[in-house]
């Protein structure tokens, strides 16, 4: 039984990371994501953006461009599982206590992807990523955009 919910825990920090949906979070989940967020370093940030491209790595579309090893995988994995379990067990205890007694199972998940989107968020300021991304706007045909939306209004 403990191995199930520590595996759908996983999923749903996984799904959590993935979807662009929110979830409704109530004050005790909020409490619960926020100590989620101050109990990690910025290093145990930049692990999860590594799991997390390990994850999408994955996926057929992308997969022939990534060189992440299974045994890299596997480290990752076994290494967030330490994290997940630290955050739930130790830092944020008496938080995930509160938020599961009083609204539910979906706190973990809910939590969790605040934790995942801080930590993305990490991947997608860094100057070189958000260098690589604004470069995509020297390959748009801004007339053919413009045709579409209209002109630009020029702020006063």
């Amino acid at each position: 039984m403990q191995h199930i919910k520590v595996a759908a825990i996983g999923a749903a920090f996984s799904l959590a990371l993935l979807a662009s949906q929110s979830t409704n979070a109530g004050p005790y989940s909020d409490e619960m994501a926020k100590c989620l967020v101050t109990s990690t370093s910025e290093a145990d940030k930049n692990f999860l953006v590594k799991w997390m491209f390990a994850a999408a790595a994955l996926h057929p579309a992308v997969k022939s461009i990534s060189s992440v090893t299974d045994a890299q995988r596997n480290e990752l994995n076994v290494k967030t599982a330490k994290l997940f379990e630290r955050l739930l067990t130790e830092s944020c205890k008496s938080q995930v206590q509160r938020a599961i007694k009083y609204e539910g199972q979906g706190t973990i998940e809910s939590a969790f992807q605040v934790l995942g989107q801080v930590a993305a968020r990490g991947l997608f300021s860094d100057p070189s990523v958000a260098g690589f991304i604004a470069q995509l706007g020297s390959h748009v045909d801004a007339k053919k955009i413009e045709s579409v939306l209209g002109p630009t209004k020029k702020p006063n």
